[in-house]
């Protein structure tokens, strides 16, 4: 076998590098509980197994209740840890950790037990201090390892002891700054107690220390000369004093913490006029380092006059109007001063405007602004100034005559709308009052600029009662509302009323329209704003017109009227109320033409003419019926006889046809007028001659002819003249009664003749 290159051979080891830790062990010497002061050592000893790896490297890390307290890198397996000497602060649970590049390993934990801490000792700055004299007091305790909490006593021949100050310090000493107020002998010392995870441990007590702490007669004398008892502007001395002070004494002259005097002697003296205010405590104070000591004495000032006052007439003032200003004082001390010695002066803003006691002006705007008085006492000795509070005067501006508007800028009479009412002058705030006949005043109040008062109102019916709206605005208790009336709203919104219920008539009235004539629907309503639209309606056709006026009334024209033209006919208006009324319906009813009632006439005519010559003849016809009797010959019964009279069945008949024309010409009830019926029906002689004369047959020719045009014109006059009119809802029969009238008196008439032939020819 061949020789492998050396880095093959390494690289071979490297991939068969292996290891484990087998054991960490932790030892404390010479033992696990020690006195303070002793020196002890502690060892970590590694052992590890491995593929015969070179220089391996252990690390180790020792811990004292978990705080690393020592590390060390090495190739060795143990290390030591020296603790000399040990202290109470050194006491704790001891650990080892190994780790061996990426394996670690702990050992046992280890318990390390230092009793005992060494006595502290106190030194003081002093060992005779005065009273309440700082001083310094030092306790410590060199040989002992922090953090350690310090504590100073004092104690006296009787009682027990108290902790006048406590320290918590990170070092092994503390300085404390003391001051003793005890007169006499005390004794002072000190310890302090170190705070270990295990619990704390508290030392012994160092030496006491005696100290005689003597009294500092630095206590001030206050003399107020000429008394205590004191009118303003009096001249008073105030004299502070310290008998024998030590050397550094400050005496100080104080009042309500404002030092009036300060000097480093044994005296002060200061001299002062005394105000109104300055009745109170004079306090002298004597201060040598941090010792102080004070005296003090009260002084009673007496007022000669009160503080001024500034009264401002009238408190509601008006641009325009005139106003006064008056400084007044009450003499408290007469014996001392009067009138007479009292000087007034009025400011503005700090600047004079009148060196008496009144100010009269005139307000304007400018005036506004706050304003003081001075009272001013002089004499040879003395001058006293009083200031009198502020006042402040506000110069308002009046109110101008509010305007009134409707929001949104129209008025629907009937609905509930918001009414505005604003002042485009007037200082703030200002009271708007709605005044409304019948009902509550209503107040706004604006305090806003810009802002208007908003009422809001329930409907309104007529436009009359607008002008009945009032608002009043008022900023001011002296002065008289300014007013705003609703006839404002009249020139400045849009008022909408809406339209009353129209009401419809004819021209010509409804009883005089006729065939081929015009007629006019005229709709007209009472009142109703512009514009105003007209709709006309049939009831039959619906539909017929519609017009948009600005007028009260309008009018829809129907030309060359007929008969279809009956019926029922109403209208509708609306505006921009958008509220639509309708009239009450008309049933109009048209009547026949003239040139119909003419035709009538004539064929009427007709009828009579032959009925004279029916009765001329008639009075010949027994002359010529005896001149040919023997000639004549007596018919058979089934001879063909001619009728001379109208039966009642053929006027039922023209009743009918004309019934059924008014159907089809209108929907109204179109009344069928019923003939009455003669007591007697009439029949034709028969004439049973064989061969009658000529004159004979011309006659009944005539006869027949004449009666085919009486039943003719008789069916055409009942059915024109049954045509019902109608005016409103109730019907006239005033035509159809006369028509029937008119129809069974000519039947009567026309049966007569024929009674009388049948009469003669029966021989009655």
């Amino acid at each position: 076998m061949g020789c492998r290159p050396p880095g093959l051979l390494f690289l071979t080891s490297l991939l068969h590098i292996s290891y484990t830790i087998d054991t960490v062990r932790l030892t404390i010497e010479p033992r696990n509980a020690v006195q303070t002061g002793t020196a002890v050592r502690l060892r970590c000893q590694v052992s590890v197994s491995h593929s015969n790896i070179p220089n391996l490297i252990h690390s180790f890390q020792l811990t004292r209740d978990d705080v690393p307290i020592y590390t060390n890198n090495t190739t060795e397996d143990t290390v030591e840890y020296k603790i000399n000497p040990a202290r109470a602060a050194d006491s704790g649970n001891y650990e080892c950790r190994v780790s061996v590049k990426n394996k670690a390993k702990a050992s046992n934990s280890q318990k390390l037990d230092v009793k005992g801490l060494q006595t502290p000792t106190l030194h003081l700055t002093t060992s005779s201090p005065y009273e309440n004299e700082e001083f310094k007091a030092t306790c410590s305790a060199p040989e002992e390892k922090g953090p350690l909490i310090f504590q100073f006593y004092q104690s006296f021949r009787t009682g027990s002891p108290e902790v006048i100050k406590q320290l918590s310090q990170g070092g092994n000493s503390s300085t404390a700054t003391l001051r003793l107020s005890h007169i006499g002998n005390c004794i002072l010392y000190c310890d302090y107690e170190i705070r270990l995870v295990s619990g704390n441990q508290k030392s012994n007590s160092s030496k006491k220390v005696e100290l005689i702490v003597k009294a500092l007669h630095i206590t001030p004398i206050i003399n107020i000369l000429p008394s205590n008892n004191l009118s303003e502007g009096d001249i008073i001395e105030v004299v502070c004093r310290v008998v024998n002070p030590p050397s550094n004494t400050e005496v100080f002259l104080t009042k309500d913490k404002v030092i009036l005097k300060q000097v480093r002697a044994a005296a002060l003296s200061h001299k002062f006029t005394v105000r109104e205010d300055d009745s109170g405590e004079l306090v002298c104070k004597a201060e040598w380092g941090s010792v102080q000591k004070e005296t003090s004495q009260r002084i009673t000032v007496r007022s000669l006059f009160s503080k001024p006052q500034l009264t401002v007439e009238p408190t509601d003032i008006v641009e325009g109007d005139p106003f006064n200003l008056t400084c007044s004082v009450s003499i408290l001390d007469s014996s001392k001063i009067n009138n007479e010695t009292l000087q007034y002066s009025i400011f503005k803003d700090n600047t004079e405007v009148a060196n008496t006691a009144t100010y009269v002006t005139v307000a304007q705007l400018s005036a506004s602004g706050n304003y003081t008085c001075n009272a001013t006492s002089d004499s040879l000795t003395r001058t006293i100034v009083k200031e009198s509070q502020k006042q402040f005067v506000k110069v308002k501006v009046p109110v101008s005559e509010p305007v009134l508007s409707v929001v949104g800028g129209t008025l629907f009479l009937g609905k509930p709308f918001q009414l505005s009412c604003y002042s485009q002058r007037g200082t703030l705030p200002i009271n708007y009052t709605l005044n409304q006949p019948n009902k509550p005043n209503d107040i706004k109040v604006v305090s806003k600029r810009g802002e208007k008062a908003i009422f809001n109102l329930t409907s309104i019916t007529q436009i009359s009662d607008i002008k009945n709206i009032l608002c009043h605005a008022k900023n001011s208790q002296l002065k008289l509302p300014t007013t705003g009336t609703g006839e404002q709203l009249l020139k400045s919104s849009n008022i909408i009323e809406p339209v009353s219920k129209p009401h419809l008539t004819t021209e010509p009235r409804m009883e005089d329209i006729s065939e081929g004539y015009n007629m006019t629907l005229v709709c007209s309503v009472q009142r109703g704003s512009f514009p105003i639209n007209f709709t006309w309606y049939s009831q039959e056709k619906g539909f017929l017109d519609s017009k948009t006026s600005r007028k009260l009334k309008e009018s829809h024209s129907i030309s060359n009227v007929k008969g279809d033209h009956a019926g029922g006919y109403f209208c509708e208006c609306t505006n921009p109320a958008a509220e639509p009324k309708q009239s009450a319906p008309i049933i109009i009813g048209v009547k026949m033409a003239g040139w119909k009632k003419g035709l009538i006439a004539v064929f009427c005519l007709l009828f009579v003419m032959a009925i004279i010559l029916f009765l001329f003849y008639k009075k010949r016809l027994p002359k010529l019926k005896k001149r040919r009797t023997g000639t004549l010959s007596v018919k058979a019964a089934s001879t063909k006889v001619e009728r001379m009279s109208l039966t009642q069945a053929e006027v039922n008949e023209a009743a009918n046809v004309c019934s059924f024309h008014c159907v089809a010409e209108s929907d109204d009830n179109c009344s069928t007028n019923t003939l009455e019926k003669p007591e007697n029906q009439y029949k034709e002689d028969q004439l049973r001659q064989a061969d009658p004369s000529r004159g004979e047959r011309l006659f009944l020719n005539f006869n027949k002819l004449s009666f085919d045009f009486l039943k003719l014109s008789l069916k055409y006059y009942i059915c024109s003249m049954s045509v019902p009119v109608k005016q409103g809802t109730d019907t006239v029969h005033s035509e159809v009664r006369n028509s029937q009238q008119g129809t069974t008196n000519i039947l009567l008439f026309t049966q007569t003749p024929f009674l009388l032939h049948s009469q003669e020819k029966s021989g009655h």
